[in-house]
């Protein structure tokens, strides 16, 4: 991978995760405990709240799942092992990198 590469993609991966950041910060207020006093909310409303709760926090832990697999690619990028499949050792083509910052293998042996 040359020099433009590298930079090229270490942008993208840092980019992704302070947009990542800033959606789990905006997000914290949504995950808060739904408050169960029934003279304040009715049930119908606790419902939605519960269910907007779990929801919330499901899409944080996608995105804890996606930050951890972007410092993983940062660490390979900085070890020089970005761009190539832990598996077979061939190179990952450009396209697949873009679609997913952090894939670690090739198609084939990410589908075998």
């Amino acid at each position: 991978m040359n020099e433009s590469e590298h930079t090229h993609f270490e942008t993208r991966i840092r980019e992704r995760l302070a947009e990542l950041q800033q959606m789990s910060a905006s997000g914290q207020q949504a995950q808060a405990v739904v408050e169960l006093d029934q003279q304040a909310v009715g049930r119908l409303s606790r419902m939605d709240a519960l269910q907007n709760q779990a929801m919330a926090k499901a899409q944080q832990a996608n995105r804890d799942v996606e930050t951890r697999r972007l410092l993983a690619a940062l660490e390979r990028l900085d070890a020089g092992e970005f761009g190539y499949c832990e598996d077979c050792g061939e190179r990952i083509p450009d396209g697949r990198l873009n679609l997913d910052l952090a894939a670690s293998k090739c198609v084939s042996c990410a589908s075998g």
